[in-house]
């Protein structure tokens, strides 16, 4: 009989696959702004934030990338909250 996961461990391998989906994305571009940020803040993120990280992990890569570079404003249905703690945060590391 498997062992049934609690939601402890589940929120974790939730944690683990988006980090994982962060930094494999298909486009090297896309890795190193995603990756660092799932790096940085999953760990902390509850159910709510890992589904907005999820959502915005869902938009392809050539869109997602004019929005972060400020190429293009992203359509009605993109978390542009979300979006921009994402650009702030590679903004930052960038400075660095």
């Amino acid at each position: 009989m498997a062992r049934q996961m609690t939601a402890g461990e589940d929120i974790a391998m939730r944690r683990k696959k988006l980090r994982y989906r962060a930094w494999h994305r298909g486009t090297k571009e896309m890795d190193l702004i995603l990756g660092p940020y799932a790096d940085a803040h999953t760990e902390s993120m509850d159910a709510g934030r890992l589904d907005r990280l999820e959502a915005l992990m869902s938009e392809e890569d050539p869109p997602l990338l004019t929005w972060v570079m400020g190429q293009a404003e992203p359509p009605a249905h993109v978390d542009r909250a979300f979006l921009d703690e994402v650009i702030a945060d590679h903004s930052a590391r960038l400075a660095k």
